[in-house]
């Protein structure tokens, strides 16, 4: 099961990233992870919400660029060499990271969780849970 991201346009400027939080933070919209990345004229936050298709709804009501797309949430053990294991299983399922961030885990299992962004979300899908691996779920990223 995918999770929803979505990728806002921003200026690279100051108030540009407030702009975008506030309108979510109006809208009651629950912010689960975000990732930001920059180039010198503009910014990509890619955040995933408990909401996506109201909160992508709700930015381009208010003039922000934004678009959907699926990406895979793996939780794995917060420990050394934990990353690395999981690469590990991409590269033997021959899935090809496009980009990928961290996010919280849950405390209590000592894990921490990453989203992965691939070229086929459903091929990859498939090939990594044939390998052992548990894709999160909408629902769950929204219990971390």
């Amino acid at each position: 099961m995918s999770v929803k991201q979505i990728s806002v346009f921003l200026e690279n400027k100051p108030g540009a990233l407030k702009k975008m939080t506030g309108v979510l933070a109006a809208h009651e919209i629950d912010m689960r992870a975000i990732s930001m990345v920059e180039t010198r004229d503009f910014g990509i936050a890619r955040i995933v919400v408990d909401d996506p298709i109201s909160a992508v709804n709700i930015l381009k009501e208010a003039d922000f660029v934004s678009n959907l797309n699926s990406v895979l949430v793996v939780e794995i053990p917060d420990e050394p060499g934990g990353l690395d294991k999981l690469i590990n299983i991409f590269a033997d399922a021959e899935v090809n990271i496009e980009y990928m961030y961290a996010v919280s885990g849950h405390k209590s299992t000592k894990s921490a969780c990453m989203i992965f962004r691939v070229a086929d979300t459903k091929a990859a899908e498939a090939r990594l849970v044939a390998k052992g691996l548990k894709i999160l779920t909408q629902d769950d990223v929204m219990k971390i």
